[in-house]
């Protein structure tokens, strides 16, 4: 891992939450990666997209790059992100990386402190760590993942846990805790003191609520889950209450969205992500389909309303179409950053596609090694 011998001095400076708008983007822009598998390809080759993604992300001036955490389903490989992100870290010198988030109730959180830990001493001031409620799969794998059939998302268990999260983050359980002399390391026990800074991640208002509570970044999936936007990002602005980690909200959210060359290529680039989901959501999960298998799919009636209701939510196009749709979308909400994702069959797609909404922004060109 050579490269992170400069990544400290590329990744100390500037504010860890907040992110610069470039160009003529009216918030910063960023990558949330679900490093996707399409028919006929392999994770290997997603996950080596996911590092092309990664650098073309910090060379055209996106803030962050995130992966998701998803188990049990064939066209997603994103199930272990600190594993992925250590390897993004060893190729990226500035550009934030972090989870999108990581599941909370799935892991002991001594164990993502350890995981996390790692990646700040990898890749020092460059790593986030957003956290979820959700399993991030079905019932059964969550079992499966926890070794209990008892799936805790409930309002008492999560709060704690993040609790407990964040002392191991901090190592400042009080004296007297059954946890007092355990030590998350890498982390603050070996010194220095700084630790990635916690997100909360939501598709509703629960995360919401308690992100404002806590002072806490938020982060919300309108990708999946547009009809909630507005009331979950004013419900985190009201319950906001100032913190050591902000004095105001901080808010971004996940973005369906895909430029091509022209609208029809862009069609049939997002309708494989329906079709994919489509086929998630009635239980016949598989490989992201090709355009050409999405385009001949017979859809019902019931199916085909589906298909337009999730493109509805999915900004697509050409690049000035994007551009104007992301803004409309920024406006909307009030978002103070969008976080694109990509979903298409191929890598080469997305990559294009994320190449020219920089090129529709005005994003420069940067030097990733100048920080």
């Amino acid at each position: 891992m050579s490269e992170t011998g400069t990544q400290a001095d590329a990744g100390t400076a500037g504010d860890p939450i907040r992110g610069e708008a470039l160009g003529t983007a009216p918030v910063p822009l960023s990558v949330l990666d679900l490093v996707t598998v399409g028919s006929g390809s392999t994770a290997s080759r997603s996950l080596a997209t996911s590092v092309e993604l990664s650098k073309l992300a910090e060379r055209r001036g996106y803030h962050r790059h995130w992966v998701a955490e998803h188990h049990s389903m064939p066209g997603v490989a994103s199930s272990s992100p600190a594993v992925i992100l250590a390897h993004l870290a060893a190729h990226t010198r500035r550009i934030r990386l972090g989870s999108g988030g990581v599941m909370l109730p799935n892991h002991a959180p001594l164990v993502i402190a350890e995981q996390f830990g790692t990646l700040e001493a990898l890749a020092p001031g460059r790593v986030d760590l957003g956290l979820g409620r959700a399993p991030g799969t079905d019932g059964a794998t969550a079992a499966a993942l926890r070794r209990t059939d008892t799936l805790n998302e409930g309002a008492d268990d999560f709060p704690e846990q993040l609790s407990e999260l964040t002392r191991f983050l901090d190592d400042d359980f009080p004296d007297g805790h059954p946890y007092a002399r355990i030590h998350a390391v890498p982390g603050p026990v070996q010194g220095p003191k700084g630790r990635p800074p916690v997100w909360l991640l939501g598709s509703s208002g629960f995360s919401a609520r308690l992100a404002g509570l806590l002072g806490l970044p938020f982060a919300f999936a309108h990708h999946f889950s547009a009809r909630n936007t507005v009331p979950a990002l004013d419900l985190y602005r009201q319950s906001f209450r100032p913190s050591a980690v902000l004095d105001e909200p901080y808010a971004l959210i996940g973005v369906g969205a895909l430029a091509a060359e022209d609208e029809k290529e862009a069609h049939r680039q997002v309708l494989t992500g329906a079709l994919s989901m489509l086929r998630l959501r009635t239980g016949r999960p598989g490989l992201i389909p090709t355009p050409e298998e999405a385009e001949a799919y017979a859809f019902s009636p019931a199916e085909r309303e589906f298909a337009d209701g999730w493109l509805s939510n999915v900004v697509y196009g050409t690049p000035d179409a994007v551009r104007s749709g992301l803004d409309e979308l920024r406006k909307r909400t009030g978002a103070d950053e969008l976080m694109i994702t990509a979903n298409a069959h191929g890598g080469e797609a997305r990559l294009r596609s994320y190449e020219l909404i920089a090129d529709a922004y005005g994003l420069p060109v940067l030097d990733p090694a100048r920080g």
